[in-house]
């Protein structure tokens, strides 16, 4: 079997990264930035760190704000707009997944413009040129977007999420600098965090996963989960190794998918505009559940990169409970909601359906039916 990894050109990591941004702006022969974060971050003061860094190196920009929580199909069409109105020719994204996702779409339709529509760019994107050169700049530890081959959209007409999967709309750089992450709310450090350890977790048991991914998930796992109470309380040599470990689990779930966890949680946040990293931490014991038993050794190896002691002297059946039973007890200190007062039971039938057609399904180690998926959206629901 041939396997294929695709990672970025050039990384920079640990705090100060930040300021080798210009000096990979100017040696590449750029001349005018697009800058792209959300509103908060600039509210916040985070986007100027990037802008002084600019504009004390003479490098003109463009900072472009339009930025929402869930980017949509009419949010991508307005930044390609504003892209061409300025007269760019490189982005510099600044912020969470949203702000990676929606610079990813808009440089991908820039060089590929017979993709304007959007909804066309759907699951294996068949584009032919890489996209705008992008250089991402993490401020949340979680999505790991400045490293992966995947973004997602909203459709917000019909209610649902779609990912994109194209190796052209890879980041040529990314500057994973912790002090940048330094100023996330409590709320959203939680969120992403979750979202990261979903996918280590996921990624080390899809059906695609093998050695060098096994590679990078048990060491995101390990460092996510073993630093991510002390991250969420203020420590700051733990929010850097969760900007590392969320880093490492994108390496790894960018080239070999997710699985059902992230397939709900799409869902989830299409309907109810649920953060995705909640729905994330919500449905991750939820999908380890279900799919213990197709799952081989794999979760003796979550369980000892999560801490568990004597694993080894474990059956089995007590093994696999115990990883799930850490995944509970990681969710349970860090205050995650276990139901969602938003689901209705008119609503099961459309929400099974959207999580089995969402690319993310595929990869799942165990086939769901209909019923069972609408079983696990059940467990959510206020009882």
């Amino acid at each position: 079997m041939v396997h294929k990894i695709s990672l970025n050109g050039t990384s920079y990591h640990g705090a100060g990264a930040i300021k080798e941004i210009v000096n990979e702006i100017k040696s590449r022969g750029f001349h005018k930035v697009f800058l792209t974060s959300d509103p908060d971050l600039v509210k916040f003061g985070v986007t100027t760190k990037i802008s002084t860094l600019l504009e004390a190196a003479g490098i003109p920009y463009e900072l472009y704000t339009e930025i929402k929580p869930n980017p949509t199909i009419e949010n991508v069409q307005h930044g390609v707009a504003a892209f061409k109105k300025a007269a760019a020719d490189c982005i510099v994204a600044v912020g969470g997944g949203s702000s990676m996702d929606t610079s990813k779409a808009i440089g991908i339709i820039i060089t590929n413009p017979e993709f304007a529509d959007v909804r066309s760019l759907e699951g294996l994107s068949p584009t032919k040129n890489p996209c705008v050169p992008i250089i991402a700049v993490p401020t949340t530890a979680g999505t790991a977007a400045e490293v992966t081959i995947n973004y997602v959209i909203t459709d917000v007409e019909k209610e649902r999420k779609f990912v994109c999967v194209d190796p052209h709309d890879m980041p040529i750089v990314a500057v994973v600098d912790p002090e940048m992450m330094a100023s996330m709310p409590r709320g959203l450090a939680v969120a992403t965090g979750m979202d990261a350890l979903t996918h280590a977790i996921e990624g080390y048991t899809t059906r695609a996963a093998w050695e060098m991914t096994d590679m990078f998930h048990l060491e995101a796992i390990r460092l996510l989960s073993g630093n991510f109470r002390a991250a969420v309380a203020g420590d700051m040599t733990a929010k850097a190794n969760m900007a590392l470990g969320q880093y490492i689990a994108g390496m790894g779930f960018s080239n070999v998918g997710l699985g059902i966890a992230h397939s709900m949680a799409h869902t989830l946040s299409a309907h109810y505009d649920t953060p995705h990293g909640i729905a994330c931490a919500m449905f991750l014991p939820i999908s380890m559940e279900f799919n213990r038993d197709f799952t081989g050794t794999r979760l003796r190896e979550v369980a000892r990169a999560m801490g568990v002691k004597n694993v080894d002297s474990m059956s089995q059946t007590e093994y696999r409970q115990a990883a799930i039973d850490a995944v509970k007890q990681l969710t349970l200190d860090l205050g995650v909601s276990k139901t969602l007062d938003k689901i209705t039971e008119a609503d099961l039938d459309q929400l099974a359906t959207d999580a089995l057609n969402d690319a993310c399904y595929p990869g799942n180690p165990r086939e769901a039916t209909k019923e069972q998926v609408i079983a696990m959206f059940r467990q959510l629901m206020v009882k």
